[in-house]
């Protein structure tokens, strides 16, 4: 997949940590079907665990705000870092949960 500006770009799916500490699960990218603008997919892992989809361009950008202004932790260069093997352990029993019930 490739961002707005057709540069590569692979998101792995697993936990990722946006630069104010929340955590999401991605599932991965995908194309839309009309404007082939790609998005990511994920969902929350906090409250009600919604999914969103939100444009690759916007989940991979340098931050500006509040005051704050560089990558989303020392570790990356975007809003959102990945988190490796992730502190949920119950992570994937929810996800093979909401897999069976579909």
């Amino acid at each position: 997949m490739t961002s707005d500006d057709a540069t590569p770009v692979e998101i792995e799916p697993g936990v990722y940590e946006h630069f104010k500490g929340m955590r999401y699960e991605v599932f991965g990218t995908a194309r839309h079907s009309e404007t082939e603008e790609v998005f990511v997919s994920y969902r929350t892992l906090y409250g009600e665990h919604s999914f969103w989809v939100r444009p690759i361009a916007m989940f991979t950008e340098h931050v500006e705000r509040d005051g704050y202004s560089g990558p989303g932790s020392v570790a990356s260069s975007s809003a959102f870092r990945q988190i490796p093997d992730a502190a949920e352990p119950w992570l994937h029993d929810v996800t093979a949960s909401a897999c069976a019930d579909a």
